[in-house]
C-alpha cells in the first residue's frame, strides 16, 4: 500500500511536565514544558524547556504573559497544547493562534501527548 503525506506528518504537542514525565498541574504557571513531535502515533522527539512561567506569570504589563506564551508556541511550531486545565482567556488566545487545546490530561505525559496528537 502506498504511503500518503499524512503517514509522515509530525504533530507538535506541548505539555507541562514534572521531572518524572508526568503531566504537571498548571499550564499558564508551568515551570517546565515538553515539546514533543509525534509521527505515526509515536513520539519521535522530546525536548524539555525550563520556561519559569510560574515565576514570570505576574511580571510585566498586562498581556505580557500571554504574549510570552504565544511567542514560545510559535517559535516551537506547536499544533496542540495538552494540559490539566487553563483559563478561558488562554483558551481564546490558543484558538486565535490556531492551536488546539486538549484539557483534562493527567498522569503519564507521553501517553497524554500521543492521545492528543492522534485525536481528530
Amino acid at each position: 500500500m502506498a504511503s500518503t503525506p499524512d503517514d509522515h506528518a509530525h504533530v507538535r504537542v506541548c505539555v507541562p511536565v514534572t521531572a518524572d514525565r508526568q503531566v504537571a498541574g498548571s499550564w499558564g504557571r508551568a515551570e517546565r514544558l515538553a515539546v514533543v513531535s509525534v509521527a505515526a502515533g509515536l513520539p519521535v522527539e522530546w525536548v524539555e524547556h525550563d520556561v519559569a512561567w510560574d515565576r514570570l506569570h505576574d511580571e510585566g504589563p498586562e498581556g505580557a504573559h500571554h504574549a510570552r506564551v504565544a511567542r514560545f508556541l510559535r517559535e516551537q511550531h506547536v499544533d496542540v497544547v495538552v494540559a490539566v486545565h487553563m483559563g478561558r482567556p488562554m483558551q481564546h488566545m490558543l484558538d486565535k493562534l490556531g492551536i488546539r487545546s486538549q484539557l483534562g490530561a493527567r498522569g503519564d505525559a507521553t501517553a497524554a501527548v500521543v492521545a492528543a496528537a492522534t485525536a481528530r
